[in-house]
């Protein structure tokens, strides 16, 4: 199977998008997913089809589609290098509809100023609104109607319509064309005196021009946060090259080239200089800094880069100059995958919303035979045909399902962007609905709720010895291994000052290591190896403090030097600077945490122990992760997991939400539902609270969706609403709807008010 996205065109209502939606899934081995909001279909196809059968598909339906270019950081422009706005065409009819619409609304309802033949001068100013203003109603319902198919758009053409013709008739052929005709306003009109109708087609098409209007303004908007993150990427980069001259591009300095982005490659060296972007993601090979990765992560404080460090494009340069071996370009960057996997989320659908796609399909049907069976019943009744026609059209007006589609994408739109810019990647709608039962959350050890990297905790030395002398040698030794541990005593060492050179380095698989330090034979490794290979004994001391040491989780690594040992250097993986808060938070929100590791249960329960975590399995293997999370669903608990290694891959792919921290591995991130770019525990109790936050928006929407349309319809049958009034509420429905989804850009991170980061 492969996946397009198809950029669809003509869309007006979600009884469009389930029109288009049923029509490619039709196509044998095709599955489509149509989002109004977006104004996309997602599709899957077999290698039977190509995009070009599945544009025709759309075309078929009367809708227009095309397969997008390939998307950059650049996307596209109206030239002028900002994004079109699409509320512009609706903005003019707007303005102009409405001024040629308030003096017709003002002479009908107020007969003081109803001079003679004033009818005839609102027939004059309503046939532009009507004809003009109203067109791309009338285009789409016609467009609809050849191919057998009635949308939101019909309701809004036939009643404008209905309103216009039935007043022209009683102008042409009623008394109500005569000089010195009056017309009281009346919101319902129940006698058999000509009625005219002409503010009704008049302020129904300026209150739904306005609504469209508004709705476009506000969905661009929504879309703000992902268009940020598509512009947020550097525009050109200064590349080292050899023999750079004046006929390549401009000559920034000795060796350098300022290129656009889209000509770096992988493999190039490239500059980045204090307060520029770094062009793309890669490896620091000369120069020191702090960068600035705020947009990406939500982070606000700058960290410290240096040789040999991975840096993530489009972060800000904020101090030195540094020098970057590109790693990934392009569409391969973390930046252009954030972007996507936010792509993805707003295109999909949450179950909740392919419940209104349903109602959407069948509702406008149904209320074309609702207004006609109105129109019938009222003149059964003995209504006066003034009445009956009014309650028939208010019954097409109030009807239109707008809010109903919008009532998801929208919210989806701005809940996934609003994510993005917090390092928040939500992968996909259906998410939504597990984060809403998570009961239970387990936590991996290492690299989740510890830094995953090993640091010195003490270092305790033998009578006599000093401790500097001790380090200078330790650290020399542990610098030739590779080794986390010898790694964290070797860096703890070179802080202290200068390493010696080191002799006849041997590694001795895993129990310790061996060399020559200034003429000194040294060792450093387990307890147990130098007691069985080198017969040596530890100072009872130093025993008590490593076996202290070893009952909080910390790992003792013995020193030795001319036959004797002289040290005991306590390493650990220390917890988080931010676990015990992200618990905390964990626990605000019902869910119990739960810390699964492979590593032994000392140093497990040493880090419940600091976090507050009561319940511990520890010693699991990888396979063994996947039964824990299996057995915790056995019982009835809906289970989040939070990891980062590979190891954890299965386990978050078998977890009913899976969170992978960023900094983790690629298959970690991959078998998720929700990345954390950020290492940052806290993270994830955001992610959580930002996607209860998103549904519960979306369900408040398509709750006033439904309610409004459910209480407006009985009360438009029997005659008590206005079509005005109608035509008013309907588009209110839709800014409703729209403007409730956008509070979600204020969602603001759980440590805000705590004075910790800010996104």
């Amino acid at each position: 199977m492969s996946t397009v996205t198809l950029d669809v065109g003509g869309m007006t209502c979600a009884s469009c998008a389930a029109r288009i939606e049923k029509r490619l899934n039709r196509i044998d081995g095709v599955e489509a997913s149509v989002n109004f909001a977006t104004e996309q279909a997602r599709v899957d196809y077999p290698d039977t089809v190509t995009p070009e059968d599945l544009v025709a598909a759309v075309e078929a339906t009367g809708y227009t589609a095309a397969v997008p270019a390939a998307r950059t950081d650049s996307t596209e422009t109206d030239g002028t290098g900002t994004e079109p706005d699409e509320s512009a065409p609706w903005r003019q009819r707007l303005l102009i509809s409405a001024a040629l619409s308030l003096p017709v609304v003002a002479l009908s309802m107020i007969p003081v100023l109803q001079f003679d033949n004033w009818q005839w001068l609102t027939l004059t100013l309503t046939s532009p609104v009507v004809v003009w203003g109203a067109w791309p109603f009338h285009r789409a319902a016609w467009t609809n109607l050849r191919h057998g198919a009635a949308t939101m758009d019909t309701l809004i053409s036939v009643g404008v319509t209905a309103a216009y013709l039935w007043s022209v008739w009683a102008l042409f052929f009623t008394h109500a064309g005569m000089p010195g005709m009056k017309m009281p306003f009346e919101f319902i009109s129940r006698s058999n005196e000509p009625h005219l109708y002409l503010e009704v087609a008049a302020a129904v098409t300026t209150f739904l021009l306005a609504g469209r209007y508004f709705e476009a303004r506000a969905k661009r908007q929504s879309g703000a946060a992902l268009r940020a993150l598509l512009h947020m990427g550097a525009k050109d980069v200064a590349v080292l090259r050899t023999g750079a001259s004046e006929a390549t591009g401009k000559n920034t300095g000795a060796g350098e080239i300022r290129i656009p982005i889209a000509q770096l490659a992988v493999g190039d060296t490239f500059v980045v200089r204090p307060g520029e972007k770094i062009a793309t993601d890669g490896v620091v090979t000369a120069g020191t800094s702090a960068v600035d990765a705020s947009m990406l992560t939500g982070e606000s404080v700058p960290f410290e880069v240096n040789v040999g460090d991975s840096v993530v494009g489009a972060c800000v340069n904020v101090s030195g100059r540094l020098e970057v071996h590109a790693t990934h370009v392009g569409a391969d960057t973390q930046l252009a995958q954030m972007a996507r996997l936010v792509t993805d989320a707003q295109s999909g659908k949450a179950d909740v919303q392919r419940l209104a796609d349903r109602v959407s399909a069948v509702f406008v049907p149904i209320v074309l035979v609702l207004s006609l069976a109105t129109l019938v019943g009222w003149l059964l009744a003995g209504g006066a045909p003034a009445a009956a026609f009014t309650a028939a059209v208010a019954v097409l007006i109030i009807a239109c399902p707008c809010a109903l589609g919008l009532a998801t994408p929208t919210a989806l739109l701005v809940g996934t962007g609003r994510g993005a810019q917090l390092g928040i990647l939500i992968k996909g709608p259906q998410i939504l609905e597990s984060t809403r039962r998570v009961d239970t959350i387990v936590l991996d050890k290492t690299g989740t709720v510890t830094t995953g990297r090993m640091s010195v905790v003490d270092v305790h030395v033998a009578d006599g010895e000093n401790v500097d002398e001790i380090l200078r040698s330790v650290g020399a030794l542990e610098h030739g291994s590779e080794h986390p541990i010898a790694r964290a005593v070797s860096e703890y060492a070179a802080r202290r000052g200068p390493l010696p050179a080191v002799d006849a380095f041997t590694n001795h698989g895993g129990l310790g290591v061996t060399g020559v330090v200034e003429n000194r034979a040294v060792a450093a490794g387990r307890i147990s190896w130098l007691r069985a290979d080198w017969s040596l004994d530890a100072p009872q001391r130093l025993v008590q403090i490593a076996d202290e040491a070893a009952t909080h989780g910390h790992t003792p690594i013995w020193f030795a030097a001319d036959g004797q040992i002289r040290a005991v250097i306590v390493v650990a993986d220390t917890v988080k600077d931010t676990a015990a808060e992200a618990i905390s938070g964990f626990r605000a929100l019902g869910l119990t945490p739960i810390l699964l590791t492979g590593d032994n249960r000392r140093a497990a329960e040493s880090v419940a122990g600091q976090l507050g975590i009561e319940r511990v399995v520890a010693e699991v293997l990888p396979a063994g992760k996947v039964d824990v999370i299996t057995a915790l669903q056995a019982e009835g608990h809906v289970v989040a997991m939070v990891g980062d290694g590979v190891n954890d891959a299965p386990a978050l792919a078998t977890a009913d939400l899976g969170l992978a921290m960023g900094t983790g591995t690629d298959v970690a991130i991959e078998a998720s539902d929700l990345t954390l770019v950020r290492g940052d525990l806290r993270a994830a109790v955001d992610a959580i609270r930002l996607s209860r936050a998103t549904l519960g928006t979306i369900k408040g929407n398509l709750f006033w969706a439904f309610a409004y349309n459910v209480a407006a319809l009985p009360l438009a049958a029997v005659g008590l609403l206005n079509p005005i009034i109608a035509g008013a509420a309907m588009a209110f429905s839709s800014v409703f709807v729209v403007s409730n989804s956008l509070r979600l850009r204020r969602f603001s991170p759980s440590t805000d008010a705590a004075g910790g980061r800010v996104g």
